[in-house]
């Protein structure tokens, strides 16, 4: 046909890359976690603040913590019942918060074989995961309500 081009469809994977899956999911449990912290709205006025942690491999919710501040305390208390295997390799926990950089959440996942990891400011990209789930629950727990009646229902 005169006057046409033709041209040749790249095909990529779903990541952009040969040999790269879109969702690369770690080959054990517990070797790999992201966490987030998430507010709560109470009908009183208050918020709490739900600190989780979710294992990568099962999508499962492994620890959270629920408390009326969002301090170092409340994700050190989110990761307190999830201690890695012995034999496993060191995990990765994600889990944001005001005091990310503290000596003392620094200390702690050091105590317990966690290796941190932050994404960039702004994006959930890398937390999608844990974003995902916190919408989850807000939208299904509550429903068409915007806030919990009280904390005790939270």
């Amino acid at each position: 046909m005169p006057g046409s081009v033709a041209s040749r469809v790249r095909r990529r994977t779903p990541a952009g890359r040969p040999g790269r899956s879109a969702r690369a999911t770690p080959p054990k449990p517990r070797t790999s976690n992201v966490g987030d912290i998430t507010y709560l709205s109470v009908a009183d006025g208050n918020n709490l603040h739900l600190a989780t942690v979710i294992d990568c491999h099962s999508r499962r919710l492994a620890s959270w913590a629920l408390s009326d501040h969002m301090r170092t305390e409340l994700v050190t208390d989110a990761l307190k019942p999830h201690r890695p295997p012995a034999a496993a390799s060191p995990e990765r926990s994600s889990a944001a918060t005001t005091d990310r950089s503290s000596k003392d959440y620094a200390r702690h996942c050091h105590e317990l074989s966690l290796t941190q990891s932050m994404g960039a400011v702004g994006t959930s990209a890398d937390n999608s995961l844990a974003e995902a789930f916190n919408a989850t629950l807000k939208r299904e727990v509550l429903q068409d309500n915007n806030t919990w009646p009280d904390p005790s229902a939270a």
